[in-house]
């Protein structure tokens, strides 16, 4: 189920196509879900998808949706965390109700135990009333101290579990539940951020890679092998990319990298340290072990200076990544001039024997 088309519009009208067929309202969540399921960025959303068999209800979508694009879902996620965390303030009100109460009656009977206690003439007997109450009142105090104590420490796990909840919610719409590294969603907010101020956009160079498996496999073996590819290629990318910098995957084994560095020759350093990574990284089939060989990919870059926007930032990381796959793989086109695509400078930092 993962397919990649040159052309937006050729997807686009796949993905009406497909939604027609299985007679799904054309809704912008329901969209995102098949595009998904059908890119195949998420080999646990696909199989759940096709489980749902030919025709599908929208409150099985929307089940798979909360589950799995939960940023379409958020109304009723804060709907539920904002009623929780009303609960527990009630909660806490009632308690500092009960305590308010608690003390008053405390507070008479000290007001009763002094005022026998400074008596011109002290009755023995009231004053030994006055003082035991007074001690009873006290054991209970502590004890309901005690109580609101726990009940206060309770209250403030729940809250935390609440925030934990919110957290994670947040952080599941831009993570990719595959690899572990951003989204798609993720890549767009940073390149986003670069041009935050227009006339002095962040230095940085975006680089798109995508594993060249094609030269290896078939598309049947390609298919086969499709999630432990994505697990092996997702954690090794993760594993060589600095910390400061930003790497997503697109979908299949595409992947995209934001490097805060204006040295192109930085970028093609790093560019060849990761090729370095994948020839010393061996696949093993996922049920025999056997050595699969290596894999190596293509890349397209384009640095920021001279491109006005972030949409052609990446469009042009895209060409240059077409015109390295258009070479035959396994090589680094860096766009170069105007914006009839990349031109100049490629490398070939790799290639198998």
């Amino acid at each position: 189920m993962n397919h990649r088309k040159s052309s937006t519009n050729d997807i686009a009208l796949r993905i009406a196509t497909a939604m027609h067929q299985m007679g799904i309202d054309g809704l912008p969540r329901n969209y995102e879900l098949v595009y998904e399921a059908y890119a195949g960025a998420n080999p646990d959303l696909v199989r759940e998808f096709v489980a749902l068999g030919k025709f599908k209800t929208q409150a099985s979508l929307d089940e798979l949706g909360r589950k799995y694009l939960p940023h379409h879902h958020e109304e009723g996620v804060l709907q539920r965390s904002a009623g929780a965390v009303r609960d527990e303030m009630a909660n806490f009100m009632a308690l500092l109700q009960q305590e308010e109460i608690s003390l008053s009656d405390y507070g008479r009977l000290i007001g009763e135990a002094s005022q026998a206690i400074i008596a011109e003439s002290p009755d023995t007997s009231a004053l030994g009333m006055s003082i035991e109450r007074l001690r009873q009142a006290t054991e209970q105090q502590a004890t309901r101290n005690a109580a609101m104590a726990a009940s206060v420490a309770a209250q403030s796990e729940n809250m935390d579990a609440i925030q934990r909840d919110l957290a994670s919610f947040e952080a599941t719409k831009f993570a990719d539940a595959a690899t572990g590294l951003g989204n798609r969603r993720a890549f767009n907010k940073a390149v986003a951020k670069v041009y935050a101020n227009a006339e002095l956009p962040v230095s940085c160079g975006l680089a798109i890679v995508e594993v060249d498996a094609g030269k290896r496999f078939s598309p049947a073996q390609a298919e086969a092998l499709n999630d432990y590819l994505i697990r092996h290629y997702g954690a090794l990318i993760k594993r060589a990319t600095p910390a400061t910098d930003v790497v997503s995957r697109f979908e299949g084994l595409r992947f995209g990298f934001l490097f805060y560095t204006s040295d192109e020759n930085e970028i093609v350093r790093l560019l060849a340290m990761l090729r370095s990574a994948f020839a010393a990284a061996p696949l093993r089939h996922p049920e025999t072990a056997r050595n699969l060989g290596c894999l190596t990919f293509s890349a397209g870059v384009c640095m920021v200076d001279g491109v006005g926007n972030a949409f052609d930032l990446v469009s042009f990381a895209e060409k240059a990544l077409q015109q390295a796959q258009a070479a035959g793989g396994n090589r680094l086109v860096v766009h170069r001039g105007g914006s009839d695509g990349p031109e100049g400078k490629d490398w070939m930092i790799y290639k198998n024997g």
